[in-house]
């Protein structure tokens, strides 16, 4: 029997605000992080997803008191990225009442830092999140590349860190099969193409992803409705959709989401 699949909330969470953007750019203010945590876990989602965007890009730690905070309003796997460099921080985030930490950037600079994690606090509590661009090419630069083909062109995803804003040159689909390698309990797959959009899933990305790994991959970046969560159930054999614009700006709940799927044959959790 399959797994139920998951609806998971996103609190992208900068100066103790919940914000979003588009592109992962031009982010606005979306509400207060543990108003929103409590409202979400009513409404039924079946885990929390809380990043701090701005904690790696400002070299600082990630915000524990309102990680705490929206800890202590919810009864509900949370799981907290942003700013984790190292096992002390990690050991932080989940002592201020984190189930799992989320890795992005600290994985790609110090990719042995995965195993680690996983050796000291289990597999279940590693989650590296891959923030991917789509990237076109043509002849040379398209070598050694998992490439696919649209109408504009040959192209690739490229993993990209601090938030959006650095290129790493490394080929998303190979770093996925390699960070479960290495030890992670999960993917949390950001195609930030679509972020902010509204125009649905990368559903092209994601579905690769999950063909080059076997560990959960949770898929994120540009839901818009409960049709868009549909889709990228049906068309990728992904574990769970997270979601953010949806859910904040009430354009639906996280209850209606479920009722919907479940109606259209999607076998979700209670």
């Amino acid at each position: 029997m399959t797994l139920a699949k998951r609806i998971i909330p996103c609190l992208d969470v900068d100066n103790g605000r919940v914000v979003k953007g588009v592109h992962f750019a031009d982010v606005k203010d979306a509400g207060d992080p543990v108003e929103l945590a409590k409202k979400y876990t009513e409404q039924g989602a079946d885990e929390l997803v809380f990043l701090d965007i701005t904690a790696s890009q400002q070299g600082r730690d990630t915000m524990k008191n309102v990680v705490r905070k929206v800890a202590s309003v919810i009864d509900i796997p949370f799981t907290v990225g942003g700013g984790i460099k190292k096992l002390e921080d990690a050991r932080g985030i989940l002592l201020s009442g984190a189930d799992k930490v989320s890795i992005n950037t600290a994985a790609v600079k110090s990719p042995e830092l995965i195993t680690q994690l996983m050796e000291i606090f289990g597999k279940q509590c590693v989650v590296v999140a891959i923030d991917a661009k789509r990237r076109y090419c043509k002849g040379a630069g398209c070598k050694g590349r998992n490439t696919f083909t649209d109408k504009k062109g040959r192209h690739w995803f490229e993993v990209m860190i601090y938030g959006g804003k650095e290129g790493t040159g490394l080929d998303a689909i190979s770093w996925a099969r390699e960070v479960e390698e290495r030890g992670a309990g999960e993917i949390l797959l950001t195609s930030i193409d679509a972020d902010g959009t509204e125009n649905g899933y990368d559903v092209e990305l994601t579905e690769a992803i999950c063909r080059a790994s076997t560990i959960p991959v949770i898929a994120s970046g540009g839901c818009g409705s409960a049709k868009h969560m549909l889709d990228v159930f049906e068309k990728a054999d992904v574990d769970a959709a997270l979601a953010a614009s949806i859910f904040h700006y009430e354009k639906s709940t996280v209850d209606k989401v479920k009722k919907y799927l479940k109606r259209n044959g999607v076998r979700i959790r209670a």
